[in-house]
């Protein structure tokens, strides 16, 4: 045993015991962290054009401000990125982390002295709470890898900016340092597909513990290794016991992922994002991540189905039911105001409180008012693999095609990559779209109203989707494929790349 395994545990046990302890504190936890960031920036430029200072609870809180998106909170944003003080939160940022989605511009989200620390202790606590309920720590004595974007930042007005995950790796903590990889000089690299075989590189004769990564991203590690190696991943890597997940939904890509493995690891999945830490898998036994309310960030849950209404409704986590689909907000202590990070959770417990990500808000499909979201399409393929036990995908998106060129009537295409095809491809499209007739009753009244006609699925070439990503800027790192679109821009892009 190791001296990182061997202090592990622990601390592991009493990091733990002070998660219990939280949680029956839960709703206390929330309410304070809106009473400090509401108090911590009255006097800031939004602080002031709020009413910050007039408020005393959450009622107050809801009256005074509003939802905002990153498009209404941008001109203050815009202020602090022209190195303006006391503008969201007091003094300058920290930090800026740099985020883009596939289709929309550079976006900037302020991380503060205060917030930083909660973005390390959210990924050191997963751990150990893994380690505590497991009795695992033997994988910190070996390598550990994060795939992640590079560490450079440049400075906007005297604030390092950049990715999310090469900030947080100037905080990776220095009795993790030494057996980190990949090395500082590989991780500053910009171009994916070089700094991938780097990687490999590095890592091909390590003793690698644990990996982590956004699923797509770690398979193409995987296959560059297996390629190189002839060997299936656990096999190179007989001391890979933990790998840990977070940014998308793990399971469309859990079985590819564990074929190349070749045998049984444990995996850790988590919830990060720019704004904050939001949630880890806390136990294996139980279904959902454990909401972290004692971490900088007061929450807020609106209903789907009043979002985008002139009213949306808006509660606390007091208010919270199971099974019911929220646009997730959060004000932070870095100067976020009910700012609406995109993502759509659904709550699988509340004692403690726990959540599952069931999809982003604005990435649907509702051209006919079917209102089809990613949870669904993902258990379908669930579904669909089940009964194609053959099948292994890579990726795939699902766009609607109002007007196909072939005559036929719209329906929903499915864009999809198989690494394994299933071998009765009728059965895997018609076990698709059973699914989400049972899943979705308006999609289900489109269908028997032959308003649609069943959804079809388009087979890609090999490698679509990193060549689409790559044609974007958009390769490796933090980046990742929508799921679901209302238009056809990426399914057009994806189709343009088939008939190259």
């Amino acid at each position: 045993m190791g001296i990182r395994s061997f202090f592990a545990k622990p601390f592991a046990h009493w990091v733990v015991n002070k998660y219990r302890m939280t949680r029956s504190e839960a709703i206390e936890k929330q309410h304070f962290w809106l009473k400090s960031n509401v108090e911590k920036a009255k006097s800031t430029l939004f602080g002031k054009a709020y009413g910050l200072d007039k408020i005393q609870n959450y009622l107050d809180f809801k009256v005074k401000v509003p939802i905002f998106e990153y498009e209404d909170i941008k001109p203050y944003i815009e202020e602090a990125v022209a190195g303006k003080k006391d503008i969201l939160w007091p003094g300058k940022p920290a930090y800026f982390a740099k985020t883009s989605g596939t289709t929309s511009g550079a976006k900037y989200i302020p991380i503060s002295s205060e917030s930083m620390p909660f973005h390390i202790l959210g990924a050191r606590d997963a751990l150990l709470h893994y380690v505590h309920h497991s009795g695992n720590a033997s994988f910190l004595d070996q390598k550990l890898i994060f795939l992640s974007g590079s560490p450079e930042l440049a400075l906007k007005n005297g604030v390092p900016t950049g990715r999310l995950s090469g900030i947080v790796n100037h905080h990776v903590p220095s009795y993790l340092r030494t057996n980190q990889l990949p090395s500082y000089a590989t991780n500053c690299m910009e171009d994916w597909e070089e700094k991938l075989a780097a990687i490999v590189r590095e890592t091909m004769d390590q003793r690698m513990g644990l990996i982590s990564g956004i699923p797509p991203w770690v398979q193409m590690y995987f296959d560059r290794l297996e390629a190189q190696s002839g060997k299936k991943i656990g096999e190179l890597f007989p001391d890979f016991q933990v790998f840990v997940t977070g940014g998308v939904n793990f399971e469309p890509y859990r079985d590819k992922l564990m074929q190349s493995i070749g045998r049984k690891v444990d995996v850790i999945e988590t919830y990060p994002a720019s704004e904050g830490f939001i949630a880890f898998q806390d136990s294996t036994g139980e279904e959902g991540l454990l909401l972290l309310v004692d971490a900088g960030i007061f929450y807020e849950f609106v209903p789907t189905d009043t979002y985008f209404s002139a009213s949306p409704t808006r509660l606390c986590l007091s208010e919270v039911e199971l099974g019911v689909n929220y646009a997730l907000l959060m004000t932070t202590n870095a100067g976020l105001w009910s700012y609406s990070i995109g993502d759509t959770v659904k709550f699988v417990s509340l004692d403690p409180f726990r959540v599952v990500v069931t999809g982003r808000i604005k990435h649907f499909i509702s051209a006919f008012g079917e209102h089809v979201i990613a949870e669904e399409v993902e258990l379908a393929v669930k579904e669909a693999m089940e009964a194609c036990p053959e099948t292994k995908i890579v990726e795939f998106t699902v766009a609607p095609n109002i007007t196909p060129k072939d005559g036929l009537m719209p329906h929903h295409e499915w864009l999809m990559e198989f690494d394994s095809a299933p071998k009765d491809m009728e059965l895997f499209q018609k076990t698709l779209d059973a699914s989400m007739q049972r899943q979705n009753i308006y999609y289900q009244d489109l269908i028997t109203g032959n308003i649609l006609q069943p959804l079809r699925i388009q087979s890609l070439a090999k490698d679509s989707f990193i060549q689409y990503m790559k044609s974007k800027g958009k390769l490796g790192g933090q980046n990742k494929v929508p799921r679901l679109s209302n238009d056809r821009i990426l399914a057009e892009g994806l189709l343009g790349l088939k008939t190259e």
